[in-house]
């Protein structure tokens, strides 16, 4: 199967080209840098527009001034990953990419290649380090450490729930939170739950199954049942916060596009001591009844300028699936746009 590729970038003929050489003092790690067969090099190439040619320890990059500081950056970011004994996988290249290529203030994309490369922001779980792969997403987890409410704000392939719940994993295994508490909206998008088999939690469970991947993919399974059994761990409907207060916790609500202005009011006003709450969503993509509000899109309106709530905006820019979703999410933005 023939590697992925990001969309080529457009060159400008104007501006002036550029020889540009890199070399690398540890041959060993060369093969995991340049991919198999060279495939990492080529995606690059591909992504920026420009030629790379490896002799032994030394790499030459031709291309604009623009393309060959951006491949420059991508490939300090990947070789820093490499000292850190972190792999290079497929999308951690494409990673690298997208960070190099952002439009973000030069201090943001320092930052986001500093964790990228398991510098200083970076999420450790039992099973894995995890690290950002946009500008945005290390905004985000930055926020998460700075605030104790944030709103993650954004489109579908984003990684807003996987680092969200990854932050929490981490918070609950140093010991700084208690439990952790993930919930949803349980809209019937298109399907009507009391037709649907089993009981109410085998109802709800697959709107609440990307929670439980997520928390598999960092904690072994049977850790993630004690903790549940023994009430560290809560997924539950969001109908289940009302009345509660929710102290020592780490608290989620995924999918909140789809809360009502009630229900997100209600949720809110859950927040106890030493808690921190995760508010994230998709405006663009609300499955409630034409003409009802979403709960998320007013209280983004409300609470934009409260000092010590974090807002995150993402968007298809960030997207960490396949490239072509990135081109869909925009392709549905643009016919929006026509219509309104």
């Amino acid at each position: 199967m023939s590697p992925r590729h990001p969309p080529s970038r457009t060159r400008d003929a104007h501006e002036p080209e550029r020889l540009l050489e890199l070399y690398f003092d540890d041959n060993h790690v060369l093969p995991d840098l340049f991919g198999p067969n060279n495939a990492h090099l080529t995606r690059i190439e591909h992504a920026l527009g420009v030629k790379i040619n490896s002799m032994g320890n030394t790499l030459t990059i031709a291309g604009t001034t623009t393309a060959t500081h951006k491949a420059q950056e991508t490939f300090d970011a990947l070789w820093d990953r490499i000292q850190n004994d972190l792999p290079i996988e497929e999308a951690d290249v494409d990673a690298a990419l997208r960070i190099a290529t952002s439009t973000a203030d030069p201090s943001m994309k320092q930052m986001a290649m500093a964790a990228f490369s398991d510098k200083p922001r970076k999420v450790v779980t039992r099973r894995k380090h995890i690290t950002p792969r946009s500008t945005t997403q290390a905004a985000y987890l930055d926020a998460i450490d700075k605030y104790n409410m944030v709103f993650g704000i954004g489109p579908a392939g984003t990684g807003k729930t996987y680092l969200a719940v990854a932050a929490g994993v981490q918070l609950l295994t140093q010991g700084k939170v208690e439990r952790l508490i993930f919930s949803r909206p349980a809209v019937e998008a298109g399907e009507h739950l009391g037709f649907l088999p089993g009981d109410m939690q085998e109802k709800i469970d697959p709107y609440l199954r990307p929670i439980y991947d997520a928390l598999h993919d960092m904690l072994p399974q049977d850790q993630v049942v004690r903790m549940m059994a023994g009430g560290q761990i809560e997924i539950a409907p969001l109908a289940f916060m009302r009345g509660r207060t929710l102290q020592n916790a780490y608290v989620v609500l995924d999918e909140a596009q789809n809360t009502t202005q009630m229900q997100m009011k209600m949720f809110l006003t859950r927040m106890g001591e030493n808690s921190k709450m995760i508010i994230n969503g998709d405006a663009s993509q609300t499955d409630l009844p034409k003409g009802q509000m979403s709960g998320l899109v007013e209280a983004k309106r409300l609470l934009r300028k409260v000092k010590d709530i974090g807002f995150v905006e993402f968007t298809s820019a960030d997207v960490v699936r396949h490239p072509l979703v990135a081109q869909i999410i925009d392709a549905y933005d643009a016919e929006k746009k026509i219509d309104e």
